[in-house]
This record gives C-alpha cells, sequence and structure tokens, in this order.
C-alpha cells in the first residue's frame, strides 16, 4: 500500500493541473510522466548484458584492522547506462555484515570504487557480492544481473598469538616425555656401530642445502650453532600436536567463530614456544582444500606460515579430524568440542599416558579420559 501512495500523489497532482489550472502544461507534463517511466525501463533492460563486475581484495588482514575491497564495474558499448546497485555481503568474522552501494556510468566506460570492512575475529573470512542489479534512472525498476558475479574472496583474519610463559604445565610435560624419547632413542642409537666405530646416530654442522626439518633445534641451542641429523629418526621423538575446529551445523557461525579463534590462539602460543626452547613438533590440519596435512615445524618462521595456512581454510560443519599417526612421545588434540566423537577419535592412539587435550575454557565439557587444558587470561595453560 505504500508503494502506491507516491505513484497516486503525482496523478492527483496532475489531474488537479490540467483540469483546473493549466490543460496545455498540464497534457505536456502528463506525456512526460508517461514517456520518462519508458525510457528508464529501456535503460535499465539495455545495461543486463552490457555490465561485468570484479571483486579484489588482499588474502589475510590482521585483527582489528580494516580491510580494503575494490570493486570495478564495466560497461559495453557507448550507450549511456542508468543505475547499477551492487549489494555486498562479509562473513561474520568481519563487523559490517551487507552493504548496498549504486553508481551511475552516463560517461565513463569503467569506474573502481573501494569500500571497506573492519576485522573483528580471527579466522577465515569471506567476502562477495550477492547480486548486482541494473536500475531506471527514476529508481522505480529493477533488473538483476544476468552475467555471472565475480567468485567470494576468501580472507584470512590473523589473530593474535599470545606468549605463554615457560613455566606452563603443559608445556613442562611435552618438553619431559620429548627429553625421555630423546634419551631413549640416544640408548637405542648407541648400540649401532660400524667398523670403524662411527655411530649411526650424528650430527654436525649445518651447511647451506641442508632441509631445515634435520636440525635439531634443542642440540643447537646449546652449542650455539645450527646442528643437523643425519638419518630421519627425528621424526619419532616429535611431538604431535592437532588442530580441530569442529563447527556442528547448527550453531551459529557468530558464536563458533569466537571459540575458534581462542583454540587457533591457543594452539600456536604453544607451538611458538616449542619451537623457541628448541623443541620441534608435528601440527596437523586441515589445509584449504579439504585434505589433513601433517608437517613439522623446525624453525622459528614456520610457526606464522602455518598460521596464515590455517586461517586460509574454510570451516566445513561436522567435520572432524583424524589421527593420522597414533603414536609419538606426546600428544596434544586442540579441539572446539571434547564430547563423545573426541572419545571415539582418542581410541585410537597408541599411547594415552601422554596424551592430553586443549578445550577453550574450564567449562569446556570433556568426555574423554585424557586430562583438559585451556589457556587462561594470564597466557598460562590450566588443568581443568
Amino acid at each position: 500500500m505504500k508503494k502506491l501512495i507516491s505513484p497516486l500523489a503525482v496523478l492527483a497532482l496532475l489531474y488537479g493541473f490540467t483540469f483546473y489550472i493549466d490543460g496545455e502544461i498540464g497534457i505536456i507534463l502528463t506525456a512526460f510522466i508517461l514517456f520518462a517511466p519508458l525510457v528508464s525501463l529501456f535503460f535499465a533492460l539495455y545495461a543486463r548484458n552490457r555490465i561485468k563486475i570484479s571483486l579484489d581484495c588482499d588474502g589475510y588482514v590482521k585483527k582489528n584492522s580494516r580491510l580494503n575491497v575494490n570493486i570495478t564495474v564495466e560497461k559495453n558499448g557507448r550507450f549511456p547506462l542508468g543505475i547499477v546497485q551492487i549489494d555486498t555481503y562479509a562473513s561474520e568474522v568481519f563487523s559490517q555484515e551487507k552493504n548496498i552501494y549504486k553508481l551511475s556510468l552516463a560517461g565513463e566506460d569503467k569506474k573502481t570504487f573501494t569500500y571497506t570492512v573492519d576485522a573483528t575475529t580471527g579466522g577465515n573470512g569471506e567476502i562477495s557480492i550477492t547480486s548486482v542489479y541494473s536500475c531506471g534512472f527514476l529508481g522505480f525498476l529493477k533488473f538483476r544481473l544476468k552475467n555471472e558475479l565475480p567468485l567470494p574472496k576468501s580472507v584470512g583474519v590473523i589473530p593474535e598469538i599470545p606468549e605463554i610463559k615457560s613455566s606452563s604445565k603443559l608445556f613442562r610435560s611435552i618438553a619431559d616425555s620429548v627429553l625421555t624419547s630423546d634419551d631413549e632413542e640416544n640408548n637405542n642409537s648407541a648400540m649401532l656401530f660400524t667398523a670403524n666405530t662411527a655411530p649411526g646416530y650424528e650430527h654436525r654442522e649445518y651447511v647451506q642445502g641442508d632441509p631445515l626439518k634435520r636440525i635439531n633445534w634443542k642440540l643447537s641451542t646449546k652449542k650455539d650453532k645450527l646442528m643437523v641429523r643425519l638419518d630421519e629418526s627425528v621424526a619419532s621423538v616429535q611431538p604431535i600436536i592437532v588442530l580441530d575446529l569442529y563447527r556442528n551445523n547448527s550453531a551459529k557461525a557468530e558464536e563458533s567463530i569466537i571459540s575458534e579463534e581462542k583454540l587457533i590462539s591457543s594452539v600456536f602460543g604453544l607451538i611458538s614456544l616449542l619451537i623457541k626452547q628448541g623443541i620441534a613438533c608435528t601440527f596437523v590440519y586441515y589445509s584449504a582444500g579439504g585434505e589433513i596435512i601433517s608437517e613439522s615445524v623446525d624453525s622459528p618462521d614456520y610457526p606464522q606460515q602455518l598460521l596464515l595456512k590455517v586461517i586460509a581454510s574454510k570451516v566445513v560443519p561436522d567435520r572432524r579430524i583424524r589421527l593420522l599417526n597414533p603414536s609419538a612421545c606426546a600428544y596434544v588434540i586442540a579441539s572446539t568440542d571434547c564430547g563423545e566423537e573426541m572419545s571415539e577419535i582418542v581410541s585410537t592412539l597408541e599411547d594415552k599416558d601422554n596424551a592430553s587435550l586443549i578445550g577453550i575454557s574450564a567449562e569446556c565439557i570433556n568426555l574423554t579420559d585424557l586430562p583438559m587444558w585451556y589457556l587462561d587470561g594470564d597466557n598460562n595453560f590450566k588443568l581443568v
């Protein structure tokens, strides 16, 4: 009913002007009022197949900063276009969800404009154009664009990684497991001698071209120079850290992203601490391609690279992680949900004595028989 008020008011004004003020001018006005919508309709229909939209922005942005999004509108042909309406969408990690922008290409063949969104939560986000309309210049008519819209842009919002104290009991338990395994491995390898009494498990100083995964960071810290192992047995004494960003299909995304950011920060805080203390580890996570990846983290700059890979991956609802290697000197599984399904996941572990969980908070439910830790406000891991 409200949409009819304006047209009826215009018709009433034309009737009064034509029959009571000036009939000749009233007829001219009436003809113009009838002609203008037809012209507006022509403009709107003409532009439907002659508009091309492109979307561009950075792939990563730091939390609590702004992301610049560039939209380019191009037209085909010399005929001027009417109004183009562009509806945009930003996922829950950003503050502005939906926006509408309008522009005209009356005298230009191409126009680019930039808008900004605030990155408020760490994790994977998405910027997209949901719809584009060709509108008449009167603003009464609009038709959805027939051309394909640009693909959404995946954006990783980089969270702040806390500096966890080395006095944390979780770190100390992992370090003790690594040291124990290291001693056992050295004792076993000491029995392997060749004819010239050279041990089968040795180190030498790093030279350019050696693979970084063979660097023994713990020994390198002690000797104040990079030392590499001469075999591949380093992986057997690496603790395994698994990231399980589980999101229930019925959960609200705006609530889930807060828990996921907390878990990512906790995990990478722990990994960074391990590397700083000279302990290499194996990290298991879902890649952007949907595959479970296991990577050795053995250099100080690698946790940041891995963080970018994790936040580049979109969280898929109802997807759980799988344990690729059930045996390790220490096993840490970080999950947003440690309920019944987690019990099934940890049942494949060969040695549960050195396994533990990382949850979101002290209120998290733990239905497994493994100890669960959480990162408190002072950047200490505490046992639930």
